[in-house]
């Protein structure tokens, strides 16, 4: 499977579906704020990070409005965090038959980018 979890609208995941050439690629795109995660597809991303909190974004502007950042959060906190509100969802997440590529960081890119 190739899929890519995003937001059209972020600048930034737009940036690396253009660098890795995704659209011509056959993945599927699901823009999250619109098509909400499924517990069943958050599960499925979660089986391959490792964890609900690696794919969980302490960058998102109501992590600090909540003062989560003040609380110790445990899976079950940051699975149901992500699933009530797409912004706490690292993005992009691109997921290339068994492997799963989180966030924007140019090592991960790299990594993405050279399994295609």
């Amino acid at each position: 499977m190739k899929k890519i979890y995003h937001l059209p609208n972020c600048n930034t995941c737009q940036r690396i579906i253009d660098e890795l050439n995704l659209t011509k690629k056959g993945f599927i795109f699901q823009d999250i704020k619109t098509e909400k995660i499924t517990e069943k597809q958050l599960l499925e991303i979660k089986s391959l990070a490792g964890s609900y909190e690696t794919i969980f974004s302490k960058i998102a502007r109501k992590y600090r409005e909540l003062e989560l950042n003040t609380k110790t959060l445990t899976e079950e906190d940051f699975k149901n965090y992500i699933l009530q509100e797409y912004t706490f969802l690292k993005r992009p997440v691109i997921i290339i038959d068994k492997k799963v590529f989180i966030g924007n960081s140019k090592s991960t890119i790299m990594e993405a980018k050279k399994l295609l």
